[in-house]
């Protein structure tokens, strides 16, 4: 029958199951024969006292079995022996036919006096009760003697004003004290903590005992937080359980607390709940010492009363922490609690831990330690990633606090290691980010090119958020003819592909530029290569991020001599241009594809600039503010413009800067700021002439007579060379007017220009051949000399240096 339950004898008084049962009693005389019956006997075998007395006790019996003092039982042929009190568990006959087993108690009677007793006298009580019935009641009384004396389940009894009446062994040992001294006491005198779980109990303690005495109403699982008076440096958390207690008259008489120490279970639970916040919390920014701030923030005051977070200082800067045997940290963290608020002072201080010293031996072995003498209440974890640490993260305790033990210890390097994970990824990608930046500021300009054509400044904005550096790009290329290339791009994406891709792009467009081509051609060809480098990267499986599908550019010519200008957009906002005395006015360009997106053709737009007019290239990372829309950024743009427009370009990009840049956080931004300028007549001399040989020498003349006039006499000799060459090969190779312009600008500049499209190189002649050595001879007697191609025909240029004053 062993570990089957315990199931109370059918028609058991549930409400009084607690009271023994009915014992039923007999007199039996000397030689076993039956004088007395009570009514319980004739209840519990149904015989009246009628038809069993004067009969022997032995003829009810109907089996026998062994007394408690292991000796047999006689049967019905036998006669009881008296001689002391006997027990013994007994079938019985019952009237009914029936066997009833019982459990029996034979007391012996004191002898009468001598002459006073009789053969009818009785010589013994005979007490019987039902087995069940009082192995029923036998085991209740046990088990309330176990609640009392054993239980580790605390009972408490309070009566009104919540004073104690009554307390188990339990309760006693969890009081501290001798429960004659504590009765009378208050519940709060007793146990002063924190109610963790107020849905259950919004009333001091006192009331809410007053107000089950008065309603019956249990309250049930009440969570107190505290200290016992038997242990008051360990904080401890129970359950409670309180119900009403009635007398027999069903008057209340107090309220029974039951209380469970729940305090593994519920630091179980709080630091589940702790973990779990901090995957949810620790690591949403980038940077080491925000990721160990949050840290500090999770911790204190549920954790610990303080966190110190350390740091190498070459995680800081993106790099692997090196070895070392003197631990030389950064603090990055240092945050402390008063009541719920949390302080967070980031110092940033160098800290040394000696070698031998808790701190330096965790870090060392890679495992949590503490000081158990000195400061038992700090716990050192190591911050360790692939089996390096990157630093180590100090909890701290108060003296009044509980000792770190095991269980704390688990969770301190769970947090630690999600701590450690997350500084290492802010780590990587502060290398990566540093990486990105520096290779996109090697790949922009260091600084802008003086020239005659414009005068320029810019700005580069990166983006202030955690995307890292972006594909943003600007350039001012001096062109032939002292012309001038002005280009902005937009590379999508961020990061070391998108620097990358920038590069290229820019490196592209100075190539084609200087091949002279116009900006609606130099597109077509940028557009082509983009998608050629997108189709091998495709066709080998890469998806590293550094294609440039989505780039987005608009590059200008200006030509200072015409004060034209030519541009051309390929998926790009338009300049904005300020001419003197006029509107703020955004060019109106034909719309072209982005760059790899399309083979649509580019068409490019010509507009004249008066000398002063300012030319404004950006990004839209520069216009596209958080919240508003990109017509609430032009206009912006433009109310500065208008309102600055007769500040330096430098000073101007400063302002739109100030003004513009503060909603900028999503995309970096890039801005170029040109004022033209102008070539005057005394600086450009131009004559068209016939294609006719016998105006070769007039040519070499003319051109002469203007360096005269220029005073640069010096030039003549070379530039009558250059000048007789390029004219004799137009007059030679081209047909229609030749056009011969002369610019003295930071350099000599000679150009021919003819109706041909066919492309002059320069090439070595034989020893016997008579011609052939023009070009040949341009390229030597000039520091550059190039062609560059107009719907017209095509122009042959070449700079000489002016001599030096």
């Amino acid at each position: 029958m062993q570990g089957l339950p315990f199931i109370p004898p059918a028609g058991a008084d549930e409400g009084g199951h607690l009271s023994p049962p009915p014992a039923a009693f007999a007199l039996i005389t000397a030689d076993g024969v039956l004088v007395g019956w009570s009514p319980q006997a004739e209840t519990l075998l149904g015989y009246p006292a009628s038809q069993v007395l004067g009969r022997h006790a032995t003829d009810l019996i109907a089996t026998s079995h062994a007394g408690r003092d292991g000796a047999e039982e006689p049967r019905s042929d036998q006669r009881l022996r008296l001689g002391g009190t006997r027990s013994a568990v007994v079938d019985v006959r019952h009237r009914s036919g029936d066997t009833v087993r019982v459990a029996v108690t034979l007391h012996p009677l004191t002898p009468a006096p001598d002459g006073a007793s009789s053969d009818r006298a009785p010589s013994a009580v005979l007490m019987a009760a039902e087995l069940e019935a009082l192995r029923w009641w036998e085991t209740r009384q046990a088990m309330l003697q176990g609640l009392v004396t054993q239980s580790p389940v605390t009972l408490t009894i309070y009566g009104p004003g919540a004073r104690l009446l009554w307390a188990n062994a339990s309760s006693v040992r969890e009081l501290g004290g001798d429960l004659t001294a504590l009765l009378g006491r208050s519940m709060t005198e007793l146990f002063p903590g924190d109610v963790l779980n107020t849905q259950h109990l919004a009333t001091p303690p006192e009331d809410f005992v007053q107000q089950i005495l008065e309603t019956g109403e249990p309250v049930i699982d009440v969570h107190f937080r505290g200290r016992s008076p038997a242990d008051p440096r360990r904080e401890r958390v129970w359950s409670s359980s309180y119900f009403r207690l009635l007398d027999g008259r069903g008057e209340p008489v107090g309220v029974c607390e039951q209380s469970i120490d729940v305090t593994d279970h519920y630091r179980a639970q709080q630091r589940l709940a702790l973990l779990a916040e901090a995957g949810a919390r620790i690591g949403s920014t980038l940077d080491p010492s925000g990721t160990a701030a949050e840290l500090a923030a999770i911790a204190v005051p549920q954790y610990a009363d303080a966190v110190l977070v350390d740091v190498a200082a070459e995680v800081l800067d993106g790099e692997e922490p090196k070895p070392v045997t003197a631990w030389d940290l950064v603090r990055v963290a240092d945050s402390d609690g008063e009541a719920s608020r949390v302080s967070e002072r980031v110092a940033y201080e160098r800290v040394a831990y000696a070698a031998g010293s808790s701190q330096a031996e965790s870090l060392a072995r890679g495992r949590p330690t503490t000081d158990a003498v000195v400061a038992p209440t700090r716990l050192y974890v190591p911050l360790i990633v692939r089996g390096t640490p990157l630093g180590l993260v100090t909890f701290v305790r108060g003296d009044d606090s509980e000792p770190f033990d095991d269980g704390d210890r688990a969770v301190a390097e769970e947090l630690a290691s999600r701590t450690a994970v997350c500084i290492d990824n802010a780590r990587q990608y502060r290398r990566e980010h540093t990486a990105a930046f520096l290779l996109q500021r090697s790949l922009l300009p260091r600084s802008l090119p003086e020239l005659s054509a414009v005068e320029a400044a810019s700005r580069y904005l990166p983006a202030d958020s955690h995307l890292g550096a972006g594909g943003d790009w600007y350039d001012v290329i001096p062109l032939s003819g002292a012309r001038v290339g002005l280009v902005v791009g937009d590379v999508v994406g961020h990061g070391l592909g998108a620097a990358a891709t920038m590069g290229r792009l820019r490196a592209m467009v100075r190539t084609l530029a200087e091949l002279d081509l116009a900006p609606d051609e130099l597109l077509a060809r940028l557009n082509d290569q983009v998608g050629k480098d997108a189709s091998d990267q495709d066709g080998k499986g890469e998806a590293d991020g550094s294609g440039a599908l989505g780039a987005a550019c608009v590059y200008g010519i200006y030509d200072p001599a015409s004060r034209t200008s030519t541009w051309a957009a390929a998926g790009h906002l338009p300049p904005a241009v300020v001419q003197p005395h006029g509107p703020v006015d955004f060019l109106r360009l034909p719309p072209g594809p982005a760059l790899g997106v399309g083979r649509l053709p580019y068409e490019a737009a010509e507009v004249e600039l008066a000398e002063g007019s300012l030319v404004v290239l950006f990004s839209d990372g520069l216009v596209e503010a958080r919240g508003n829309g990109l017509d609430a950024g032009l206009d912006r743009l433009a109310a500065v413009l208008g309102e600055h427009r007769g500040s330096s370009p430098d000073r101007l990009c400063a302002q739109i800067v100030a003004e513009l840049a503060s909603d900028q956080v999503q995309d970096d931004a890039t801005l170029l700021v040109a004022r033209t300028c102008a070539l005057g007549a005394r600086q450009v001399a131009s004559w068209e002439l016939p294609s006719d040989p016998a105006l070769v020498a007039r040519a070499r003349s003319m051109a002469a007579e203007q360096l005269g006039r220029w005073g640069l006499d010096d030039l003549v000799f070379t530039t009558e060379l250059v000048v007789s060459e390029l004219v004799t090969n137009a007059i030679r190779h081209a047909s229609g007017p030749i056009g011969l312009r002369l610019i003295r600008d930071r350099s000599l500049i000679c150009e021919v220009s003819d109706g041909q499209h066919t492309s002059p190189h320069a090439r070595y002649a034989g020893s016997e051949e008579e011609g052939g050595r023009g070009l040949f001879m341009v390229a030597q007697l000039t520091e550059h000399w190039g062609t560059r191609y107009m719907p017209t025909g095509k122009t042959i240029w070449a700079e000489q240096a002016l001599p030096a004053a």
